[in-house]
């Protein structure tokens, strides 16, 4: 498949930047990220450049001119300010599956418990299943920052919406930013019921049939739905 995706033809750059701006606002009024911790982008209507959030900038302050523009090769076209540290962990979604339109990186406290541990988050409520394809992943401990890194939390986003970093957060995807957004809010939220739920007992996993049947549906919106 081509590295390209198209995005709804309504879209404008002036409005993908604008939805670039208010997921990252979200993410940090949601609790996913303190300070400038944090990264968020999505594609925009040229399917080869993609706008994502400066790096150390604050997200109340942030303005959408703030945001920067790249390519797939890394190189700045826009923005007042620089690209995420982050920066080649997105790329690498983009340029890995041409269905992503948003990517976002979070330090959510539950989630980031499982990533501490080493442990993925079990798909153990239905709603998982459809929404992240199953299981959270746990990617293979590798440096922050780095081309490796993008190509490691890559390799665990074939069939799942979300991935754990290592001693680090999750990264989530989806069709959209808005998408990614809501892959996050599920994934923060399952990580606290999972833990909450050990310590009352041992979890029940969902019977095998409904889990495949339920990842049957992940898989077909993603494959036939998100590049609609």
């Amino acid at each position: 498949m081509s590295a390209t995706a198209k995005r709804p033809k309504e879209s404008t750059p002036d409005e993908v930047k604008a939805e670039v701006l208010r997921v990252a606002r979200a993410i940090h009024a949601a609790g996913l990220v303190v300070g400038t911790a944090g990264n968020v982008s999505s594609r925009m209507p040229d399917p080869d450049l993609v706008c994502m959030t400066p790096s150390s900038m604050p997200y109340d302050t942030m303005t959408v001119d703030d945001l920067v523009v790249v390519t797939f090769d890394g190189e700045q076209l826009e923005g007042n300010g620089k690209p995420t540290t982050e920066k080649a962990l997105h790329l690498e979604c983009y340029k890995r599956y041409p269905e992503v339109g948003g990517v976002i990186h979070s330090h959510a406290p539950y989630a980031s418990m499982f990533a501490l541990v080493h442990q993925p988050i079990p798909a153990l409520i239905e709603e998982v299943v459809i929404y992240l394809g199953g299981d959270v992943p746990i990617c293979e401990y590798t440096t922050t920052g780095t081309d490796a890194l993008g190509v490691e939390v890559a390799s665990k986003l074939g069939d799942r919406s979300a991935a754990l970093v290592a001693n680090h957060g999750i990264v989530c995807v989806g069709k959209s930013v808005d998408d990614a957004l809501h892959a996050s809010l599920v994934t923060e939220r399952t990580a606290m019921i999972v833990w909450g739920a050990r310590q009352l007992g041992s979890p029940v996993a969902i019977p095998d049939k409904v889990n495949t049947d339920f990842g049957n549906v992940y898989t077909f919106v993603r494959e036939q739905m998100w590049q609609a």
